[in-house]
């Protein structure tokens, strides 16, 4: 048991160094001007027209890193500091969420199935750490509580790995893309590549760190059977 608390306690360590480190990256490939001068508005529209989608928008939206795509009202929503950033860091992040574009408009099967669960994870994430605080409290008991609560937890921890092949595609397409049509040079290229890189670690590090706490859960219903 004391293992995986330590385990949990290395994966929040390595989550808060990561995220730190994403940070002070894109700080840093913010600063640098790519040399096609494009904004990450007119990079947006310029993947989304190359690769035939013509009924997505491109939106500006409040905060840092808040960049994403929403395939329910087809929005590519680039954070302000993307959206008219001319930079090596709006470069990869503008084509980044063009390429979960791409993968709506070319039903990109993992995407299909991360979409698919939504609605379930939403009622899940909901209900869940409740479920699995009163299933702890009754563990002596009773396991039922804790077993469904566990149950909601796994379909979070499958949510977080399905995750990853998408955001791992979204910049394979991206890079593709920007380094095919000259967008940046092999200088800038070489950043983009690295900003992306850092952001995929968010996820994998994410995804690992669910799967430990479930592994966790897990040992506690273990424990109680013993």
């Amino acid at each position: 048991m004391a293992g995986i608390y330590l385990i949990g306690i290395i994966f929040m360590l390595i989550s808060w160094l990561v995220s730190w480190r994403l940070k002070s990256k894109f700080q840093k490939y913010s600063q640098i001007p790519i040399s096609s001068g494009l904004s990450g508005r007119e990079i947006a529209q310029m993947m989304l027209a190359d690769n035939g989608i013509h009924d997505v928008k491109v939106i500006s939206v409040a905060g840092r890193l808040t960049d994403h795509y929403n395939p329910a009202d087809k929005t590519v929503n680039l954070s302000e500091y993307v959206y008219e950033a001319r930079s090596a860091a709006a470069a990869a992040v503008a084509a980044h969420e063009c390429g979960h574009a791409v993968q709506h408009a070319k039903a990109y099967s993992f995407l299909k199935f991360r979409s698919a669960m939504v609605p379930a994870l939403s009622i899940a994430s909901r209900y869940m750490q409740w479920i699995i605080l009163i299933g702890i409290f009754m563990l002596q008991t009773t396991p039922i509580p804790l077993t469904i609560g566990v149950t909601l937890f796994a379909l979070t921890t499958i949510f977080s790995f399905v995750t990853l092949p998408v955001e791992f595609d979204a910049s394979k397409r991206a890079l593709a893309w920007i380094e095919s049509n000259n967008v940046v040079t092999k200088q800038e290229y070489a950043m983009s590549k690295d900003a992306l890189k850092w952001a995929a670690l968010t996820y994998v590090v994410a995804a690992l760190g669910s799967l430990a706490t479930l592994l966790y859960y897990v040992s506690l219903l273990m424990g109680r059977r013993d």
